[in-house]
């Protein structure tokens, strides 16, 4: 499995985690440091080499939540974010992190690794979900707007 593949899978656990206890459990603290090393741990941290990656999305989507959630709920009006699954917000969040902060690769690879992680972690419907959001913001992207 491709190293960068990885990083988006243990980001979502983290990310999934951290949202979990930040908004189901009402926590203030998370230590985030404490559920990444804990994560790579599991994957076999010695084979694993994308960990700046992986902390970038982490830590990007942390600081800029509030933003990156207003794009997604721009672009899913009839979903507000606290009613989408723990998974799917977040798979949406480091797309959004990934096209509108990171830009250190193509959407097009974006859009489709938020996909399959979609296929792989969420519902039936979550990969089909994740490629209309997705997909709109990448549009609105190549049509110049600014998102942000």
């Amino acid at each position: 499995m491709a190293q960068r593949h990885k990083a988006r899978e243990i980001a979502l656990k983290t990310l999934a985690e951290w949202d979990f206890k930040k908004s189901i459990l009402k926590k203030d603290f998370v230590d985030i440091e404490e559920i990444i090393n804990r994560n790579i741990e599991e994957v076999n941290s010695e084979n694993f080499k994308e960990n700046a990656f992986l902390r970038n999305i982490v830590k990007g989507i942390i600081n800029y939540q509030t933003k990156i959630d207003k794009v997604i709920t721009d672009f899913a009006p009839k979903w507000p974010i606290e009613r989408m699954t723990i998974i799917d917000r977040n798979i949406l969040r480091i797309g959004v992190f990934e096209m509108l902060y990171d830009k250190k690769n193509p959407p097009k690879v974006i859009i489709n690794e938020a996909i399959e992680i979609a296929k792989t972690f969420g519902g039936v419907s979550s990969g089909k979900f994740v490629n209309g959001i997705l997909g709109a913001i990448y549009e609105s992207l190549k049509e110049g707007k600014n998102l942000l």
